[in-house]
């Protein structure tokens, strides 16, 4: 190892090096495959999201706001992962600057935790529809949304800023070789040849904070919406309203399900490989803004007819029909 790596450099230093995953740098290539293919498709997905939202006046509602919120959070969490990741497995370009690598890594914990809380307003945007439908236009009213979405932004930005703070402050004197495809925060804190147990406790108390009480949240929204549900006096009318939280129920799944068992990965499963845990790790950042689209485009009725008709005017404007 060169002495660069090895020996005490600045506090801060100018560069960090990522590696990608380690112990399976022969198979980069082809896993940039799939992780390309997840990062296209969000492209696609989100943004034909946004284009339909913006087309259809009549979708101009919080449900729909909300997910184009999602949409916006899906695009930037991706973005900021996967060009360099793909930058190191098809170019070998793996230097990163300090301070890009600590833009980084605020920038996805930031927007992980602003989905988050877009789920939150989403559930309760379900509760009043579900639970109070003659009284939902006038609860989440325009100005209503906004303050929502304001909330949920800064809520998330004031929290996760300490992340790259402390991390700034830190001295790095061990390596400035990150076993990782992008500047995850521990994996960046762990460098450090400090005690680092501040940021590692308050990483912590960010997840419990922000992840568990989202979660409790979501859970007495959904507890308030299934006792609403069962009230109704038929079973059509049970499945079809609480058919309408469907395509919620799933991204709140995709969402939570993955960075739950990656949590657990890293608490009880020290003796699985490190390249599974980074590869768990970029599942867990590159499949929600994939599926998040699809979902909502497949089971949501309106989304799904504004796509049918988005793409049949499409191909109606790209091939038209010639008159006889």
């Amino acid at each position: 190892m060169s002495d660069s790596n090895t020996s005490h450099f600045m506090s801060n230093p100018s560069t960090f090096v990522l590696l990608g995953i380690p112990g399976l740098e022969v198979v980069h290539v082809w896993i940039s495959i799939p992780f390309c293919s997840m990062y296209l498709i969000a492209l696609f997905g989100n943004v034909i999201i946004l284009l339909i939202v913006k087309r259809e006046p009549s979708l101009h509602e919080p449900m729909y706001y909300f997910l184009c919120m999602l949409a916006v959070a899906d695009l930037v969490l991706s973005t900021s992962i996967v060009p360099k990741m793909l930058s190191i497995f098809w170019f070998n370009s793996r230097e990163i600057s300090f301070s890009a690598c600590l833009t980084q890594m605020y920038f996805i914990h930031c927007v992980q935790s602003m989905e988050s809380g877009i789920f939150v307003a989403m559930a309760l945007d379900r509760y009043v529809a579900i639970c109070h439908p003659l009284r939902h236009s006038s609860i989440l009213t325009n100005s209503m949304v906004i303050r929502i979405a304001l909330a949920v932004v800064l809520r998330s930005c004031m929290l996760v800023l300490p992340h790259p703070f402390l991390a700034s402050h830190w001295p790095y004197c061990r390596t400035d070789l990150i076993p990782h495809t992008y500047c995850e925060h521990m994996a960046v804190v762990n460098l450090a040849c400090a005690n680092m147990h501040i940021s590692s406790y308050y990483g912590l108390f960010v997840v419990f904070s922000l992840l568990g009480g989202d979660i409790f949240f979501i859970s007495i929204s959904y507890v308030q919406i299934l006792r609403a549900v069962f009230r109704l006096p038929t079973k059509d009318a049970r499945l079809k309203t609480f058919g309408t939280c469907g395509s919620h129920l799933c991204a709140i799944m995709t969402f939570y399900i993955p960075m739950i068992f990656s949590a657990l990965m890293h608490r009880f499963g020290r003796n699985i490989g490190l390249h599974f845990h980074i590869l768990m790790a970029n599942v867990n950042v590159l499949v929600p803004p994939m599926l998040n689209p699809i979902i909502y485009g497949v089971r949501t009725k309106h989304i799904r007819d504004r796509l049918l008709r988005f793409f049949t005017e499409t191909g109606a404007n790209i091939f038209p029909v010639s008159e006889k």
